[in-house]
């Protein structure tokens, strides 16, 4: 009993959370067919004296907006596992919402040509052209309403919950991104360097670190040294192009407490840091 039950809890929210998530993606999809359908034809607003309720847009655009909901999951379930559970940023987003437009546009060309032939009409390219920006238009809106908060979740676990085991020998322990101050490499072996100054080696190569961790907060200096952003304390410019990074008092190892960045990485560093 005392076993399966936190199980079973664990479940339940899960259930709970997913069925929450779901109701609010049904709601907005409701509500914007609702829109989009009294503001189609000037019989539709409200207060006009001719108004009917648009009962055939309305069920239309919701199978529309189901079809477009589902490829739309079906490639944030594939960008997600592979782009966003490491990092959320606009490059990436942007390629999701065009990817996901371009397979919506992939359905929508013969499904109207279909249902245009079995209708006895004739496919006029122009038409068909002004229908399809316009669809891209309203999915482009619809596909922002329903997967902004899973974004913006995704992007606040990126950066302040996620964390990252750390194996050394016979112990490990996992720490947060927030409380990691660096990585560093020395006589082969990579530590870790704690917010408080607590140094702890790791059984990781610098260059797997850089492949698991954030790189939104983590930035690979160069071949010693992976630094946090809220670790740098100063940046100067020196000769050559070369920036001079002094990191924050509590790094005691001197041979990393003050870096450069070389002249090929300074914009990289300075794009990375704003």
């Amino acid at each position: 009993m005392s076993t399966t039950q936190p199980t079973k809890n664990i479940l339940k929210t899960v259930w709970h959370t997913a069925t929450w998530r779901w109701f609010q993606k049904a709601i907005v999809l409701i509500i914007f067919s609702l829109v989009v359908n009294h503001l189609a034809a000037s019989d539709n607003f409200l207060d006009s004296g001719s108004y009917r309720f648009p009962i055939e847009g309305f069920l239309s655009t919701i199978v529309l907006s189901i079809l477009v909901g589902i490829i739309a999951d079906l490639n944030f379930k594939f960008y997600k596992k592979k782009y966003f559970s490491k990092k959320v940023e606009i490059v990436t987003i942007v390629r999701f919402m065009l990817s996901t437009l371009g397979y919506i546009t992939i359905m929508y060309i013969p499904v109207n040509i279909i249902v245009d032939k079995v209708a006895g009409g004739q496919t006029i390219f122009y038409y068909l052209l002004i229908g399809l920006l316009i669809t891209l238009l309203l999915c482009f809106i619809l596909i922002g309403l329903l997967y902004a908060q899973d974004l913006y979740n995704l992007y606040k676990l990126s950066i302040k919950d996620a964390e990252i085991t750390i194996d050394s020998g016979t112990k490990m322990k996992k720490l947060t991104y927030e409380n990691i101050a660096c990585f560093y490499s020395e006589n082969k072996i990579v530590y870790t360097v704690q917010n408080d100054g607590t140094t702890m080696n790791t059984d990781f190569t610098l260059n797997e670190l850089e492949e698991k961790i954030n790189d939104q907060l983590f930035f690979r200096a160069n071949r010693q040294i992976i630094i946090h952003k809220d670790t740098v304390d100063l940046i100067e410019k020196i000769e050559n192009g070369k920036l001079r990074i002094q990191l924050k008092a509590f790094i005691e190892n001197d041979s990393i407490a003050e870096i450069n960045i070389s002249r090929y990485k300074r914009k990289e560093f300075i794009d990375w840091y704003q």
